[in-house]
């Protein structure tokens, strides 16, 4: 989930830290820079880990700044693909299911990844799968309608409910770059705003498979074995 990332770049120590012992200044101004920031192709910063090399401040003309030119690793986010881990439900709707890891809630289950069959139910504003359910003799490879789902006994359905949490496996991650830039001329200062921008950095989830889930579906199965 976590990996550690070499980052370069020249970082300014304003005078007022000047009595700060050098290699603290500069972590400070690095965190202030990068954490909680996504970098492209890379995840999201959480906090410096260390600096590896760190240049001789240079004093540039007109700032009175000492700029270091430094090599550091960084503490990213970035779980890989196949890997399992916990996280919350945040909300659910149409599309499929927000998830959350408390500092990080860009994750998602689409509908491809939710066990079968599985319908939402916009009632409870939540998904549910339904494990009893079994094809017609006629059509052994049926697939079951969202209405037909709909249709089942509540008893029957397994809920995954906000704020469960719930074991997922990481299929993917993407990273979007949806910055619109200045308005054109044409459109003038007081242009209408763009549609909502999609998150830097989304990590797209499974729980499609066996063991996969709300904690709670796979503990209540162990106890009936044990039981």
């Amino acid at each position: 989930m976590f990996l550690l990332s070499t980052i370069k770049d020249t970082v300014a120590l304003q005078p007022a830290t000047f009595g700060t012992p050098a290699e603290q200044a500069l972590i400070t101004e690095l965190n202030k820079k990068y954490a909680n920031r996504v970098l492209h192709d890379v995840g999201l910063c959480i906090c410096i880990f260390d600096i590896s090399q760190a240049g001789e401040g240079k004093v540039r003309y007109g700032d009175g700044c000492l700029w270091h030119k430094v090599v550091f690793r960084m503490v990213v986010f970035r779980p890989f693909p196949s890997e399992v881990i916990l996280a919350k439900v945040k909300s659910s709707d149409e599309d499929g299911i927000r998830l959350s890891v408390n500092f990080f809630d860009d994750m998602h289950i689409p509908l491809t990844y939710l066990p079968t069959p599985s319908a939402f139910d916009p009632n409870e504003r939540a998904h549910f799968w339904l494990p009893t359910y079994e094809p017609p003799e006629s059509d052994p490879d049926h697939v079951p309608s969202q209405h037909e789902l709909l249709d089942s006994p509540v008893s029957e359905r397994m809920y995954i409910d906000a704020g469960e949490i719930l074991r997922t496996r990481v299929e993917a991650d993407e990273f979007f770059d949806d910055e619109p830039g200045p308005p054109k001329a044409a459109e003038g200062v007081m242009a209408k705003k763009a549609e909502r921008r999609r998150p830097p950095y989304n990590v797209v989830c499974s729980i499609a498979e066996q063991g996969l889930g709300p904690l709670a579906w796979w503990k209540s199965s162990t106890e009936m074995d044990e039981g």
